[in-house]
């Protein structure tokens, strides 16, 4: 990409759009086109056929999508695969029609089966189930993760998919019922502190095992692989490659935050998935390493939190 090459990032407002193009404006990039929904309503061919046509970008981010924990997953599975699928589609076919360079899409390793070995591995997706609770989504990023492929395979072109961990940083959901599982955790902490509580309830009994990425890295990642990746080796993973339990991760949370408490554990509730790495060997050969440390990325959402006086972003 060139620095005044339009750019498209789609999902602007959100966690992992929000930091593209915080990093794409720090690297000097001056020609970001950033739709709201109103501009440009991704549910609807014809809004984003429009959009596209007018605005003609050169290279394409599609970070948008309906996201939600493990509740919001389970509760709305419709909506979750209806909505997915049809972002993806419209998308892809208007950056097809109107020859985007190069489409950068973000799926997740919620796509991989329940059960596979760990690390994951890119080519264990389509091996197992999935994880029943979110199954809907997972089989809506499958199904847009294969459409790329597809179109690189027809038509010769390069659309990309990576496959991030859990991501969280500044901009993130903190509904609380609908968030994922690490700002959820944030806001309990925070809540805690904030009322002196002694202690919090932790959905299941703590033991899954998840791979905490920070937003920023996700953002630098996807940026480098638009630049230097060309597709060839299929979707590509994007973490750190190391996994915590959900109670350690909380530890490193209070440590950061400052505010120790107990932790009251819901064991009636879903603990999801019991392990969930993501194996980043293909990401770290082609140059890239995700270093932002747990206890480093939430020191800076507890930053980012403070500056708004904590005005928490709910969907």
């Amino acid at each position: 990409m060139n620095k005044d090459d339009k750019i498209l990032i789609l999902g602007p407002n959100g966690l992992v759009g929000s930091a593209v193009v915080r990093r794409l404006k720090d690297a000097g990039y001056s020609n970001l086109l950033t739709p709201n929904r109103l501009e440009c309503n991704l549910a609807d061919a014809d809004s984003v056929a429009e959009y596209f046509y007018v605005n003609k970008p050169a290279y394409a981010f599609l970070c948008a999508a309906k996201v939600g924990g493990i509740h919001a997953n389970n509760t709305y599975p419709v909506e979750f695969f209806q909505e997915n699928i049809q972002i993806g589609m419209n998308v892809l076919e208007s950056s097809y029609v109107n020859g985007v360079k190069k489409l950068m899409n973000l799926s997740s390793t919620c796509v991989f089966p329940k059960e596979c070995d760990q690390p994951i591995k890119e080519e264990y997706l389509l091996t197992g189930p999935l994880e029943p609770t979110n199954e809907a989504y997972a089989l809506a990023k499958i199904g847009i993760s294969r459409l790329c492929e597809f179109y690189n395979r027809q038509h010769g072109i390069c659309f990309l998919t990576a496959n991030p961990t859990n991501i969280y940083g500044p901009k993130d959901n903190y509904h609380p019922e609908n968030s994922h599982v690490l700002p959820a955790m944030i806001r309990k902490v925070i809540e805690a502190k904030q009322s002196q509580k002694p202690y919090i309830d932790v959905w299941g009994d703590g033991t899954p095992i998840r791979d905490f990425v920070y937003s920023e890295d996700v953002a630098d990642a996807l940026i480098f692989l638009m630049d230097t990746y060309d597709g060839s080796k299929g979707a590509i993973n994007i973490g750190t490659g190391k996994g915590i339990t959900i109670n350690q991760a909380y530890d490193e949370i209070m440590e950061a935050f400052n505010y120790k408490v107990t932790k009251m554990h819901e064991n009636s509730k879903p603990n999801g998935t019991p392990v969930k790495i993501a194996d980043v060997t293909l990401l770290n050969e082609l140059g890239f390493e995700c270093k932002t440390s747990l206890k480093e990325g939430a020191l800076k959402v507890y930053e980012d939190l403070e500056k708004s006086d904590f005005k928490w972003k709910e969907r």
